[in-house]
């Protein structure tokens, strides 16, 4: 965590700042706690972008995307204000790091505790998918690993299954392009929960074996490669008892993927082959996962918190959205993961920069 700038607000709403997680050209992520000493990560947009209408709608859709969504796997939205100068929103902090970062510190998952990951990744998109979302962004380095087990994280580009065709353009591919599925990579607007499927999928292979499905290229490259449907997804490394179950969750066809349901069935079968049981499973990944990151907090008990008056009271919803028209849809193209800063939340900076972009180039 850096410390905070001559510039940066010391407060926003009821948290006191203590330093920097994370920064980018749109935004900048804080560590904010509460007068409770609970902790959140405080997303705003660059002071230089607050005035930019679309860069505020698009600020207030996430907002309402997160209100939506619920359950123990899920990076819950606490607050927000739309109005406050800067806009902010607190979403809950995982102080563990992500899948990706784990993996490439640590090597790739044993199987067991690679499908007892995938099971617990699977109740996190239920959430996502009962709530009318397809997350469209699923990857390593938006799951983070907390004591508990994974969180899925980053839902910047999710969107509401009747909205697609508003705010999605023909033709413009959306995601990562390492786990992204083919109908994203034709840019089709109609995009199911398949597409969560095939990208947890590529993340399983990545966790397993350390390797995406298609490996480094350009992005045109890339893209070609994704909607090639004899050019089938590297899962070599994945384990016998998995490979199969992969294996079709990357199926060209989205009609040919299995369902979340069975995906999970088949990854709770292999974690608890042999009789061992979900239970000992689940410490075995929190043990092998679960890395806290020690963050030093400034001592405030000389500066008392102020009061943010009536920025949250009865009569005002501090998450309201204010009405805004259709967002166009940019073309959003991220070939590799980046490395996470300290605390590792570089995925708020990385939506940061991707999610309310004007423009994008392959």
């Amino acid at each position: 965590m850096q410390s905070l700038k001559a510039t940066d607000p010391s407060q926003l709403g009821p948290y006191r700042l203590a330093g920097r997680l994370g920064a980018g050209g749109m935004g900048v992520v804080y560590l904010g706690v509460s007068l409770t000493a609970d902790r959140f990560a405080i997303k705003v947009i660059t002071p230089g972008l607050v005035g930019d209408d679309e860069f505020r709608e698009r600020f207030a859709a996430e907002v309402e995307i997160l209100k939506t969504v619920t359950g123990s796997r899920v990076a819950r939205l606490e607050r927000a204000n739309l109005d406050d100068d800067p806009p902010w929103l607190a979403v809950m902090f995982v102080p563990g790091l992500s899948v990706h970062r784990q993996i490439e510190e640590a090597g790739p998952l044993e199987t067991r505790s690679g499908a007892m990951l995938g099971a617990l990744i699977v109740d996190g998109l239920r959430s996502v998918h009962e709530a009318g979302l397809v997350h469209r962004d699923l990857k390593p380095a938006n799951i983070m690993l907390g004591p508990a087990g994974p969180i899925v994280i980053d839902f910047g580009l999710a969107r509401l299954h009747e909205r697609d065709s508003h705010v999605t353009a023909t033709g413009q591919p959306v995601g990562t392009l390492a786990y992204m599925s083919p109908e994203q990579a034709r840019g089709d607007r109609d995009l199911t929960a398949a597409t969560d499927v095939y990208a947890l999928g590529a993340t399983l292979v990545y966790a397993l074996t350390g390797h995406t499905v298609y490996g480094q290229a350009s992005p045109v490259a890339l893209l070609r490669r994704i909607d090639d449907p004899t050019d089938l997804p590297d899962t070599t490394g994945v384990p016998a008892e998995l490979k199969s179950l992969v294996d079709g969750m990357l199926g060209y066809e989205p009609s040919t993927r299995p369902s979340l349901d069975e995906v999970y069935r088949r990854l709770v079968e292999v974690a608890t082959a042999d009789g061992v049981s979900v239970e000992v499973v689940r410490t075995i990944l929190a043990e092998q996962t679960y890395v806290e990151e020690s963050l030093e907090l400034p001592d405030w008990t000389a500066d008392p918190l102020v009061d943010d008056g009536d920025a949250f009271t009865d009569e005002e919803d501090p998450t309201r959205l204010v009405s805004a028209p259709p967002i166009r849809e940019v073309l959003e193209v991220k070939t590799s993961e980046q490395p996470a800063p300290v605390a590792d939340v570089g995925w708020l900076v990385d939506e940061m920069r991707t999610t309310y972009a004007r423009k994008a180039t392959l």
